[in-house]
């Protein structure tokens, strides 16, 4: 499959800059869902296996995308829940961000509080981003995982996930990749543990993620939310067998099959095309973006290096302006992130010129406002 065609399974509306909250289903993932959900409500007789392949599809597309083997994979629900997965797993210090999204420090918070055998330990960072150097500086004897975003949702920052690995050893290394997920060819073997789920970048609507594991965290991380599902018996009826080996053993119920069949649907579309592919596509609309920022002199305080950023640029105006500006994009159909005193623009591939046209006129009128 070529980038065009690529490009012509997206079909939200001109105006979308806001693939870093959720991005609108692609067309493989919408025609996936339809036909098993047309499936799900005929029950035809012999139908249901279908319902059953999905697990082992979502597996093998993730692994295709990852390298990591499809029985070191399980899916999840979402990043979060394989966050929690991962952190309540842990024995020892981790080392992290404070400003890091959310998701990954109240996981590790919450499982230092329930089960008081992991430690976080605050990472000092340059206004958010985190780089090896910090890493190595501030690795503390008791440290025994290191967890990062791959993209920072605030910054755009593009983090180097194989210079952190050459500082951390053997320690786990524990990434959120849900903001590059798919359009990011991320060293992933540098990583034991790879979070992410499916409804930003890669188009497969929410209920879609998966939980990838090397053996190093597979050996050192237990499976403390470990269900019924997660065990090598179809149904435990009378006692209750150990967890699973592997990464089975991080499942607490039964997925949901459409979701899975959504997810594989768009990762096999994106193995097809190739990530490296999407990435061009998307740091070619970054640029655009960033030059249209410039034009009008919309301060950018995301990163202009191609090496440190994904599909996010972020707008900083003087903070009188910040209203302005947001009205501005409203009233020219472009839908954004405003948080913090920034603006959040996120391109994808399939990002048009009548969507950066509309940027533009946006950003004249924001320009014709702001020097009334």
């Amino acid at each position: 499959m070529g980038i065009d065609a690529f490009v012509d399974g997206f079909r939200e509306e001109p105006g979308y800059l806001d693939f870093g909250r959720f991005g609108p289903l692609s067309r493989v993932a919408a025609e996936e869902s339809n036909a098993l959900t047309h499936v799900l409500e005929r029950a035809r007789h012999g139908s249901s296996s279908i319902f059953v392949e999905q697990d082992a599809r979502v597996r093998e597309a993730a692994s295709a995308l990852t390298g990591f083997p499809a029985d070191q994979i399980v899916f999840e629900p979402n990043t979060s829940t394989g966050l929690m997965h991962a952190m309540f797993g842990l024995t020892g210090g981790v080392l992290l961000s404070a400003e890091e999204f959310p998701s990954v420090t109240i996981a590790a918070v919450r499982a230092q509080e329930a089960l008081n055998v992991v430690q976080p330990v605050w990472l000092e960072t340059d206004h958010g981003k985190v780089t090896p150097g910090q890493i190595r500086d501030q690795l503390e004897h008791g440290v025994g995982a290191v967890a990062v975003s791959l993209v920072d949702s605030r910054t755009g920052y593009l983090c180097d996930i194989e210079g952190i690995r050459q500082v951390i050893g053997d320690r786990l290394l524990i990434v959120d990749a849900i903001q590059g997920f798919g359009v990011v060819d991320a060293p992933w073997q540098a990583a034991d543990v790879v979070v992410t789920g499916g409804q930003k970048w890669c188009r497969s609507g929410w209920g879609t993620g998966f939980l990838a594991l090397s053996d190093r965290a597979i050996d050192r991380l237990t499976p403390v939310f470990s269900g019924f599902a997660a065990t090598e018996e179809t149904e435990p009826w009378g006692f209750v067998p150990p967890p699973a080996p592997g990464a089975k053993a991080f499942r607490v119920s039964n997925p949901d099959p459409i979701a899975q069949a959504r997810f594989a649907a768009a990762m096999e579309e994106l193995a097809e095309v190739g990530v490296e592919n999407v990435n061009s596509a998307i740091a070619e609309n970054v640029s655009r973006i960033i030059d249209l920022a410039d034009e009008f002199a919309i301060a950018v305080v995301s990163s202009r290096n191609e090496q440190e950023r994904a599909g996010i640029v972020v707008l900083e105006p003087p903070a009188d302006q910040l209203s302005v500006l947001t009205a501005s994009l409203h009233n020219h159909g472009v839908t954004a992130s405003t948080r913090l005193g920034q603006v959040r623009l996120s391109a994808h591939a399939g990002t048009d010129a009548e969507t950066l046209d509309m940027l533009r006129s946006a950003f004249v009128s924001f320009g014709s406002a702001a020097t009334y």
